[in-house]
């Protein structure tokens, strides 16, 4: 079971997703991004492959429905993903195979999609797709994870959750926000309190990589 969100903010054009699943470690599988191309999910019965490809695919210039219709089309087994697309101008798309496990649904907008499996109800989805439009003036990571939140509280997947994930792509070559909750009995909390850790920090982890000696340390051992 899972439910997943993938968005563009159209503030700052990050990129980014965020997921929760009873399954361990759906961070390692699921969640792409990349800076100036897109937001992918892959769930369900996940082919961790066509999460890069759906982002080749935009890379190469097709917007979010050619590039859905194009890798599921040429997926092995594609009647047991669930693929989820947003490109560089905020069109996006989902595809549900037939085989999606238990209630199954899926939320399509400008600039962001949502789908998700063996929900308690059909409602969650559209949920976290309004949470998500609610909070615009807030950063992209943050918006994610109320989302999951908000698709939590219409009723959230059928059985308990395990992990969670929030995943953003700025305008660097690499993530810059990659948080993960492989194994907790409450991952979605535990993805908040390790995105407050995070948020106040992001930025000047992008800075030490690009120029340390303008990065501000934080005083642990050795880094005064």
């Amino acid at each position: 079971m899972t439910i997943s969100i993938a968005a563009r903010c159209a503030r700052t054009g990050a990129f980014g997703v965020a997921i929760s699943s009873s399954s361990p470690a759906v961070g390692a599988r699921c969640p792409n991004v990349r800076a100036s191309v897109g937001a992918v999910s892959t769930q369900n019965v996940t082919d961790p492959r066509l999460g890069p490809a759906l982002l080749d695919a935009l890379e190469s210039g097709r917007d979010a429905h050619d590039a859905l219709t194009l890798i599921s089309a040429s997926a092995t087994h594609p009647e047991y993903r669930q693929l989820t697309v947003v490109d560089s101008e905020g069109r996006s798309a989902v595809y549900s195979g037939s085989k999606s496990l238990g209630i199954n649904a899926e939320v399509t907008d400008i600039n962001v999609a949502a789908a998700g499996n063996l929900l308690a109800n059909p409602n969650v989805i559209q949920s976290m797709v309004d949470a998500f439009n609610a909070s615009s003036e807030r950063e992209l990571a943050d918006r994610l994870i109320g989302a999951l939140e908000a698709g939590v509280a219409a009723g959230g997947e059928a059985g308990p959750v395990k992990s969670a994930a929030v995943l953003i792509a700025t305008t660097v070559a690499w993530p810059s926000t990659n948080l993960r909750v492989d194994w907790d009995d409450d991952p979605i909390t535990r993805l908040r309190e390790i995105y407050t850790v995070w948020a106040p920090q992001a930025a000047d982890y992008v800075t030490r990589a690009l120029d340390p000696s303008d990065a501000p340390s934080y005083g642990v051992p050795g880094d005064e």
